[in-house]
């Protein structure tokens, strides 16, 4: 007996949340099928704030499939599409829309890699502040932070589910952490970084913990937290490909607007300025700083090649659309 845990994005305003249900099967060959093996499915869209109650009826389909690690033997992690059963894409079906689109874009071979943060809670507060609130930030960030033993499962577990996770660090703040996912085509790294958010939930479960992937967890004189995403093309990777990413960042301050509208809820209170950011109502670049909207690191500055990093995104964002603004922003006429 094989277990099937399918995973989806469901439609909670203003920020979506991930759902899972489990289904039994008696043969599935992974080797040959792939996620076409795994039965397409359905749920209770109206449970999940994706249909109304007499109409609600949601089709799940298998998109990806990862070895669960957090199982014995013969138990698989299904990522899936959300569509209608007129066969037609979900409005929250947000993967397919990028899908479309790095289609149009093939030969521009977008990259993408994600600096996923995440702060630990325990009791309705951060990890380490149950007593009130701790020493100020300035020894936690990859020094003396708490909850490494969640941060090193989560990579562990990662790495077994063969999700291109590539670091891990402490971050700033007591309590938070980051892991980086990527760089590699968009969909693939939007699709494992959506899953290692599903097992880092379950993972800080079985300590009697939560994640929080606010922007803002305390406020204050404290970081928020964040997804800078680095991006980069086939062009801005060759020789000379530092003028593709001058060109680029002037697409990206033209559209700044665009960009904030889809980069996360409650971006506003951490993009003050303060904190390793830039306000939110500017747009600054800059090479190796990090209170800019969009930092172009030394080594990439002195190479004359590589990507960008966009420190806007703030780390409750939907990858999929973070990709999607970049790829029509960046490679768009």
């Amino acid at each position: 007996m094989i277990k099937l845990e399918y995973i989806w994005i469901d439609g909670t305003e203003p920020t979506a949340q991930l759902r899972s249900k489990t289904k039994i099967v008696k043969e599935f060959d992974r080797s040959v099928s792939g996620p076409s093996g795994c039965p397409i499915w359905g749920f209770d869209g109206s449970s999940t704030n994706q249909a109304p109650g007499d109409n609600s009826d949601c089709v799940l389909k298998p998109v990806k499939l990862y070895e669960s690690p957090l199982e014995n033997l013969y138990s698989y992690l299904v990522l899936c599409e959300v569509w209608n059963t007129d066969d037609t894409p979900h409005e929250t079906n947000h993967r397919f829309v990028l899908e479309e689109l790095s289609s149009e874009h093939r030969d521009d071979d977008a990259w993408v890699g994600f600096e996923q943060e995440y702060t630990l809670y325990k009791n309705g507060n951060p990890l380490g502040w149950e007593d009130g609130e701790p020493a100020p930030q300035g020894d936690y960030y990859c020094g003396r932070n708490i909850g490494e033993n969640i941060a090193r499962e989560h990579m562990d577990a990662c790495i077994k589910a063969d999700i291109h996770i590539v670091g891990i660090n402490s971050e700033v703040m007591l309590g938070q952490w980051e892991y980086q996912i990527g760089a590699g085509d968009t969909l693939i790294m939007s699709d494992d970084l959506w899953v290692a958010r599903w097992l880092l939930e379950k993972i800080t479960a079985r300590y009697g913990l939560t994640v929080s992937l606010n922007p803002k967890p305390v406020a204050g004189d404290w970081n928020g937290a964040g997804a800078h995403t680095n991006f980069s093309t086939k062009a801005m990777r060759e020789d000379g490909g530092d003028m593709v990413i001058h060109e680029a960042i002037k697409n990206l301050e033209y559209k700044h607007d665009e960009h904030i509208k889809v980069y996360g809820y409650g971006n506003e209170k951490r993009l003050t300025g303060l904190h390793e950011t830039c306000p939110i109502t500017e747009f600054r670049w800059g090479v190796s700083d990090r209170g800019a909207s969009i930092r172009v690191p030394w080594q990439v500055s002195k190479d004359g090649n590589g990507y960008l990093e966009d420190r806007r995104p703030s780390a409750n964002c939907d990858p999929y659309r973070v990709c999607h603004k970049l790829i029509e922003t960046i490679c768009g006429e």
